[in-house]
C-alpha cells in the first residue's frame, strides 16, 4: 500500500524524490511564447538583465532596465503587447525534429514554458479566464503542450512543465517601483481580482495540467518574489499531487512556489545563472540557463552573448560534479525554429556525450574521492574530467583507494599509471588526446579518465 502524504512540511519533506531526476543528470529548458515575437531585450552584464521573455515587463513597466525605445521604433508606442500574439503562429514547430535534437544532444527531460508571466496558456485550457489568451483561441491554434508532450513521451524522455505562479496582469510586487509590472490599464482589461486569483486560475489550471498531461515535473516560478504560503495553497496542492496515482511514482516539484520556500521546501532546489552556487549532495539541486544571455529567443544577442560550446560543457561538468542537473535553455523563434546557433551547440554536446556519457549519467559526486579534479563516482568506478591538455595527469585521492586499471573514455589504448598511496600518475598515449577530439570534430574541450577501483 502506497503512503498517503498529508498537507504538512513534515509528512511532505520525508518524500523521497524519484530517483530518475538525479539520475538523468541533464534536461532541456524551452522558453516560447509571445515574447518570441518581438525578441527583444538589449542585452547586458548584469545578471538576469537580458531575458527577452521579459518585454512585457521591460516596455510596458517602470522595472529595471525599461527600455521602451525599441518597442516605440519598430512597433509604435501605442502597440499593445497582447496584439504580438497575432504573429505567434508556430507554423515551422516540428515536434519529431525538435525532440530528436534533444535526446541527441543526451538530454533526458524536457521542460516546456506553459505559461510565463504574462498568463498566456500553451495548451487549450478549460480555464474560463484565459478566453481570447489560450493557444487555441489565438494564436497557433493548436495544443503546443499536448503534441511535445506525447512526442517526448514517444521519444523515451521525460516531460516536464513551468508554470508561472503569478501573473503581471492581476499580481502586485515589490520589485518594480510602482508595485506592477504592466501598465494599469492593461491590469484593468486583463486581469482579475488578486484574492480570487489563486483559487480561480493558479490551482485549477496546476491540477488541469497534471489531470491532462501527466508530466514527470514541475517547475514553479514567480511565486517566491511576494506571494505567501498560505495564498498559494502549497502545501495543500502537493499533498494532492503526491497522492495523485496518475503522476505519484513520478513527479518531482522545484522550490519557488512561494516566498520562502526557496532553498527550505520542495523535491529539489532550482537556481538559475549560477546566482547561488549549487548545494553539492546536501540537497537534490538544478541550475539552469540559457545557451545565451536569455531564455527566450533574444535578436538584440550576437555572437559574444552566446557561450561557447566548451563553456557549455565545462559548465555542466561543474554543474553535474558537484551533485546538480544541468538545465539548458532553448528559445525558439515566433515561427517554431530552435536557431541555429542553438542547434549547433546540442549538437556538439551530443558528440561529446557520445563518447563520455557514461561519466554522467547515474553518477554521484567524486569530492570524497579526488583531491585535485572534478569527478563523478558510479558503482566501482570514478570519472575524472581534464581540461588540460598534458601529457601525464596526477591525480591525488583523498584516501589510498588502490586502483585496478586506468582507461580513458573513447580510447582504446592502454593507459600506464603508477600509484603511490593516494597519488596516481597516468602517462597519456602519444597523440591520443589529439585522435579522440578530432574523431567527432568537436575541438579540445575536457576528456574523462576512468580508474577502476
Amino acid at each position: 500500500m502506497k503512503r498517503e502524504f498529508e498537507a504538512n512540511w513534515a509528512s511532505l519533506d520525508s518524500r523521497k524524490i524519484p530517483g530518475w531526476f538525479q539520475n538523468s543528470k541533464f534536461g532541456i529548458f524551452i522558453h516560447w511564447g509571445v515574447y518570441s515575437v518581438p525578441a527583444w531585450r538589449g542585452t547586458n552584464d548584469k545578471l538576469f538583465g537580458s531575458y527577452a521573455e521579459w518585454y512585457y515587463a521591460s516596455v510596458y513597466s517602470d522595472y529595471e532596465n525599461h527600455d521602451p525605445g525599441f518597442h516605440e521604433q519598430h512597433f509604435g508606442k501605442d502597440f499593445k503587447y497582447r496584439d504580438f500574439v497575432s504573429d505567434f503562429k508556430a507554423d515551422l514547430f516540428d515536434a519529431k525534429k525538435w525532440v530528436q535534437l534533444f535526446k541527441y544532444a543526451g538530454a533526458k527531460y524536457v521542460v516546456l514554458t506553459t505559461k510565463h508571466h504574462e498568463g498566456y496558456c500553451l495548451w487549450p485550457t478549460k480555464n474560463p479566464h484565459k478566453k481570447n489568451w489560450r493557444v487555441t483561441d489565438v494564436g497557433p491554434a493548436f495544443d503546443i503542450v499536448g503534441a511535445l508532450s506525447e512526442e517526448v513521451k514517444n521519444q523515451g524522455l521525460r516531460m516536464g512543465f513551468y508554470y508561472s505562479i503569478i501573473e503581471w496582469e492581476t499580481n502586485w510586487s515589490h520589485r518594480p517601483k510602482s508595485g506592477y509590472f504592466v501598465p494599469e490599464k492593461d491590469r484593468r482589461l486583463y486581469g482579475m481580482d488578486e484574492a480570487k486569483y489563486a483559487q480561480e486560475i493558479l490551482l485549477p489550471q496546476l491540477k488541469e495540467l497534471v489531470e491532462t498531461y501527466q508530466p514527470s515535473l514541475i517547475f514553479s516560478d514567480g511565486g517566491e518574489w511576494d506571494l505567501s504560503e498560505e495564498y498559494t495553497q502549497t502545501k495543500e496542492f502537493l499533498a494532492w499531487l503526491y497522492n495523485h496515482p496518475a503522476v505519484s511514482d513520478e513527479i518531482v516539484v522545484n522550490d519557488r512556489f512561494f516566498k520562502g520556500m526557496p532553498e527550505t521546501h520542495g523535491d529539489y532546489y532550482s537556481t538559475e545563472y549560477n546566482d547561488k552556487g549549487g548545494f553539492l549532495d546536501v540537497h537534490p539541486w538544478e541550475e539552469s540557463r540559457g545557451i545565451g544571455k536569455s531564455y527566450g529567443f533574444n535578436r538584440a544577442e550576437d555572437i559574444s552573448s552566446y557561450h561557447s560550446f566548451e563553456e557549455l560543457i565545462k559548465e555542466m561538468v561543474a554543474i553535474i560534479t558537484k551533485g546538480g542537473n544541468f538545465l539548458l535553455n532553448v528559445g525558439p523563434t515566433a515561427d517554431g525554429r530552435i536557431p541555429v546557433i542553438q542547434e549547433e551547440r546540442l549538437t556538439q554536446i551530443g558528440d561529446w556525450m557520445s563518447i563520455n556519457e557514461e561519466a554522467i549519467y547515474d553518477t554521484q559526486t567524486g569530492d570524497k574521492i579526488v583531491r585535485n579534479y572534478p569527478a563523478t563516482v558510479k558503482n566501482s568506478a570514478v570519472y575524472v574530467f581534464s581540461f588540460a591538455m598534458n601529457d601525464s595527469v596526477t591525480i591525488q585521492l583523498t584516501e589510498n583507494h588502490p586502483v585496478k586499471k586506468v582507461s580513458i573514455l573513447g580510447i582504446e589504448d592502454p593507459i600506464q599509471f603508477k600509484q603511490k598511496q593516494q597519488q596516481i600518475k597516468i602517462k597519456l598515449p602519444e597523440l591520443a588526446i589529439y585522435q579522440l577530439l578530432n574523431a567527432k570534430n568537436i575541438g579540445f574541450v575536457t576528456y574523462v579518465i576512468k580508474l577502476e577501483l
